[in-house]
């Protein structure tokens, strides 16, 4: 890939206020990149740290917004429902199910929502204009002081350009697919205007189409550039659609859907989402100052029927989850160079707060419609309001003790409380210290050696955390602390046109977050430890040709034996997959070709945690289910996984027009984007239900054709 970095600071947007070089073939300003800068050996604080520059992101072939972050290797992200939802996001033997310990950034702006209506975390992308971004920056790892909730596992920077040729794109595609695109900046004062709009509509392969429809607009106003200057970012996003959840497989074989079905055809969502960002940067002093601050409201609707006929026989299991939700919040950080006891040390300190003010509400429904409390069988509703705070102080300092060892130490502190005045009602919070440690070997010119250790976290849904207390039970805290360990070795050869990096690395987590389809949402779990490698390869051989591998294997399990709610039993994280990588060809200027060719690979999971138990092992695990009699798999249960190929070309004609095509699922692969395992129940079954593989199937091949014009 194109890495690019200095040093890490997610406060400084690392080039979002420049223009990179991407297909409209303009010149960069501020960055340069080149084969030098692929291997970021004596800068880089680990072997999982990197960015990829906006003229490879413009290459990727990404399938739907979210798929940007594919970019950054060992990520995969795929989607078990409608497409106005949030993706489902896989890395590092972690299932991230919609964004938990992921945290993601666009222009600043935190993506991922705490006590969520539908999952910790909730990280929904598709208010990301693709061809906006300039650049996007990653972590991985609990070794950076300035970066908090959600990022343990990986941290996701998108940064926006400052300017963008005049465009008109119309897009159109199999499966009924339309786009339309416009784009302009200009100048303005002392700085340039950009705007934006996109219209999206989109049915995909389902009997009950999408139907989604989404309008995406952005207004950014930025003056100078990273270094000296501001931006003032405004978007809004709204979005409809239909979705097709994953489906019990029993039900297509017995022929009562199609394999593009879906039992409830009224599933489906509504979102909107508002953001303001302002960030500043200038020369204070001998160092660099950072100001961000954003604020916005998230509105989100989803109609979901995970279990069908299991808890409700009479009107179905379907129920509303909304949410009304305002946040703001800000950041600040200094970095500035200085000498301790004749040694050359970066300091970086900074703070960061956020406040959250929502209402959560879970409905049952039959058909989108509120069931009266009299006809449900639970005889209730949640419906909570819910006040959310955290802040966070952190220092890091970068010793150079000599001209082959230098050290990065980092030391943060998080607190967060949080009040719900509804359903769930109570007061949570908690306080965590964070130390982190990094130690870089510089072997030659031409390899780093890294040795890394932190503490970071994941904040735990404040509605489960008072649910435990109020029921007198154990629960998860409201921050559940987690620890990692990498060594990782990064190295370039041949001149510096080969780049390889290597991690082996080990997370354990306080608390896992595990899926519970009752209410199609995350709850807290016990704790968990993963370990595994990474091992990433990109080779430039010629000016115009990039080739880049990457590959991830990880051994994830409970400390304990979990039960999964099925009658099996065992240490599987269910969902966290054995393998992730990805296998890309880039073509850039042969000509007036450029292109990108992608094999993307999520390895097999296990699904139950663990093999079917019997009454005997019953008897030591209170309130465990037996299977002996259940119409249920026996064994251990695994998902398959999948490899897709996928295809980008483009061509440049006279007059400012351009064409491009997009093929994806090249090879028409027939598999799951994703599967689940859990019980649910469907016209005639017994009132336990069964046990069963829910899917949500891989769109076929489909095609879209771009028409572009510059002005």
């Amino acid at each position: 890939m194109l890495f690019l970095i200095a040093s890490h600071s997610t406060a400084d947007p690392a080039s979002g206020a420049s223009t990179d070089a991407d297909d409209f073939g303009e010149p960069l300003q501020g960055i340069t990149v080149s084969a030098d800068r692929l291997s970021l050996v004596g800068t880089a604080f680990t072997a999982s740290e990197g960015a990829v520059a906006g003229e490879e992101l413009a290459l990727l072939p990404a399938f739907r917004p979210g798929q940007l972050l594919e970019a950054v290797p060992g990520l995969d992200v795929t989607v078990h429902s409608g497409e106005g939802k949030a993706s489902q996001y896989l890395m590092r033997g972690y299932n991230l199910d919609h964004g938990t310990d992921l945290a993601a950034f666009i222009d600043g702006i935190p993506v991922n929502q705490p006590t969520h209506a539908h999952g910790q975390g909730y990280t929904d992308l598709n208010f990301l204009i693709p061809e906006l971004a300039a650049n996007v920056s990653y972590t991985k790892g609990t070794y950076y002081a300035d970066e908090g909730d959600f990022s343990s596992v990986g941290s996701v920077h998108i940064n926006y350009r400052d300017t963008i040729p005049d465009q008109v794109s119309l897009t159109g595609g199999t499966l009924d697919y339309q786009r339309l695109l416009a784009a302009s900046s200009t100048p303005l004062s002392e700085g340039n205007l950009l705007g934006a709009l996109e219209l999206q509509h989109y049915d995909g392969p389902w009997v009950n189409p999408d139907d989604q429809r989404k309008i995406n607009a952005v207004l950014r106003y930025s003056v100078g550039d990273q270094q000296n200057g501001y931006s003032i970012t405004g978007s809004f996003d709204h979005d409809l659609w239909n979705a097709a959840t994953d489906q019990p497989e029993r039900a297509i074989a017995e022929g009562l859907i199609s394999r593009f079905g879906s039992l409830d055809p009224s599933d489906g969502g509504i979102s909107q989402r508002a953001n303001i960002s302002a960030n500043y940067h200038a020369s204070a002093g001998s160092g660099e100052l950072n100001i961000g601050a954003y604020a916005f409201n998230n509105q989100l609707t989803l109609w979901n029927d995970f279990t069908h006929f299991l808890v409700d026989p009479v009107h179905g299991d379907q129920e509303e989850q909304h949410e009304n939700r305002n946040t703001v919040g800000g950041s600040i950080s200094y970095a500035y160079q200085t000498q301790w006891f004749g040694k050359d040390n970066e300091v970086l300190v900074g703070a960061q707060e956020r406040f959250d003010f929502l209402g959560v509400q879970r409905v049952p429904t039959e058909e989108r419609i509120a069931i009266p409390l009299a006809d449900n069988p639970l005889g209730a509703m949640d419906d909570d309001q819910v006040h959310l705070g955290s802040n966070a102080i952190y220092v890091q300092d970068s010793t150079h003790w000599n001209e082959w060892f230098r050290s990065v130490l980092g030391l943060r502190e998080d607190y967060q409380r949080g009040t719900d005045e509804g359903t769930n009602h109570g007061t949570a919070s908690r306080g965590l210290t964070e130390p982190k440690v990094n130690l870089i070997f510089g072997v030659s010119s031409t390899t780093d050696l890294y040795v890394s250790a932190g503490r970071g976290f994941h904040s735990d849904d404040l509605r489960g955390v008072n649910q435990a207390r109020n029921a007198g039970v154990p629960g998860a805290p409201l921050i559940a602390a987690q620890i990692g360990e990498e060594i990782g070795v990064r190295q370039t050869l041949d001149d510096r046109q080969i780049a390889l990096t290597l991690a082996l690395f080990n997370l354990d987590a306080q608390s896992e977050t595990t899926y519970n389809p009752d209410i199609g949402q995350d709850s807290a779990g016990p704790a968990s430890r993963r370990i595994g490698y990474e091992l990433n390869i990109t080779y430039q051989p010629l000016r115009w040709l990039e080739v880049y591998g990457s590959l991830s294997q990880d051994r994830a399990r409970f400390k304990t034996p979990y039960d999964d709610g099925t009658g099996h039993l065992g240490e599987y994280l269910p969902n966290a997959p054995f393998a992730t990588g990805s296998f890309n060809l880039y073509v850039k200027d042969l000509g007036p070709w450029s292109g990108g060719l992608e094999y993307r690979y999520l390895g097999a999971f296990p699904l139950s945690s663990g093999p079917c138990v019997n009454s005997a092992v019953v008897n030591d695990f209170p309130g465990l289910k037996s299977c002996d009699a259940a119409p249920t798999a026996k064994g251990q249960v695994d998902g398959h996984g999948y490899g897709e190929w996928n295809l980008d070309l483009k061509r440049v004609f006279a007059d400012g027009w351009r064409a491009m095509l997009g093929i994806y699922n090249l090879f028409n692969k027939k598999a799951d984007a994703m599967e689940y395992w859990y019980v649910d129940r469907l016209h005639g079954e017994p009132a336990v239900g069964a046990a069963d593989v829910h899917a949500h199937p891989l769109e076929p091949i489909s095609l879209r054709m771009t028409l572009l014009r510059t002005f």
